[in-house]
């Protein structure tokens, strides 16, 4: 598997008659600095399972392959699919290299919703997980996502890769309920778990993942992703890095899961993030009620984006 330089980036999509399609987001990297910086920020093992989510050409995707991992690859666009077997298929048909890794090609929406990951992605990213563990699913299997991300995905995607282990948690039942009514269990009652993030998003979208309290880009996202994870800037990316060149420019940013989340319940945190932050310039005691006891370090004419990560999550444990 040769790396993907531009000219044959074009070359590739040129001998299937293909050209980048805007409704799908697509902008190409090509800047083999800029992977190589996702690459280091990924710290990948041999044999970690790593989702990328629009490989486009396999630009990204045999660099990670090299790192000897176990890829699971969404692609939306059919048309790309011929080129990406091509690209990234071949070590499935006999033994891979002690360095090479292996790759589940799917072609398909990673999203089966706006607040839904297609359940295709989640029985991939299980049974390579159970095959790299040797388990039988008792142990709940992590991975990484590693992505050039198109921009109009990347915020649901997000939210709903941290939030799916715990919303699948919430509908089973009780362990020692005895004779479940029919249909009231998970048909998949665990999820894997993402365990680090790596991915190039708009600079704008970074703005929000990292903003401290107080200005227009801190919101819901970034605060359910900052309980959630560890966040850090790995670099920009200018137009330049693309092709085409978008309008806007590009960051990579990092996502260390932490191991327990700062919040006991992240779906019920984020679905309270919603209700606040759509009334984001209304005091607390406007939009929670006036007789709504709250936090005796929490002033009801405070706006929600003035709170700290910590005061929003003390202020929704506090509301039944």
């Amino acid at each position: 598997m040769a790396q993907q330089t531009l000219s044959e980036i074009k070359a590739l999509l040129a001998a299937f008659g293909l050209h980048p399609r805007h409704r799908f987001g697509q902008n190409f990297l090509h800047d083999a600095g800029k992977m190589q910086h996702i690459l280091a920020a990924a710290e990948l093992s041999p044999g970690e399972v790593v989702l990328e989510v629009g490989p486009g050409t396999g630009a990204l995707s045999v660099r990670l392959l090299e790192a000897g991992i176990r890829l699971v690859a969404v692609e939306i666009d059919r048309d790309l699919e011929p080129i990406l077997r091509d690209q990234l298929c071949t070590p499935q048909q006999s033994p891979p290299t002690p360095v090479g890794g292996t790759c589940d090609l799917i072609i398909d929406d990673v999203l089966a919703g706006k607040h839904e990951i297609n359940p295709r992605v989640w029985q991939a990213l299980r049974i390579v997980g159970e095959l790299r563990e040797g388990a039988s699913g008792a142990e709940t299997a992590t991975f990484k996502l590693v992505a050039n991300l198109p921009y109009n995905i990347a915020s649901p995607l997000i939210a709903n890769l941290l939030l799916a282990p715990y919303e699948a948690l919430s509908r089973q039942l009780p362990a020692t309920s005895p004779n479940p009514e029919p249909g009231t269990q998970d048909p998949e009652p665990s999820r894997p778990r993402l365990s680090l993030a790596v991915v190039m998003i708009q600079r704008e979208v970074a703005d929000r993942l990292t903003a401290p309290p107080g200005g227009k880009d801190y919101g819901p996202l970034g605060v359910l992703v900052q309980a959630m994870c560890e966040v850090d800037r790995v670099t920009i990316l200018s137009p330049g890095c693309f092709w085409p060149q978008p309008k806007v420019d590009s960051a990579v940013v990092r996502l260390r899961v932490r191991p327990q989340p700062m919040t006991s319940d992240p779906p019920k945190f984020s679905a309270f993030l919603h209700r606040v932050f759509s009334k984001r310039r209304k005091q607390l005691g406007s939009i929670l009620g006036r007789a709504t006891p709250l936090p005796a370090d929490i002033d009801p004419q405070s706006r929600p984006e003035q709170l700290s990560v910590e005061q929003l999550i003390r202020l929704s444990d506090s509301i039944v």
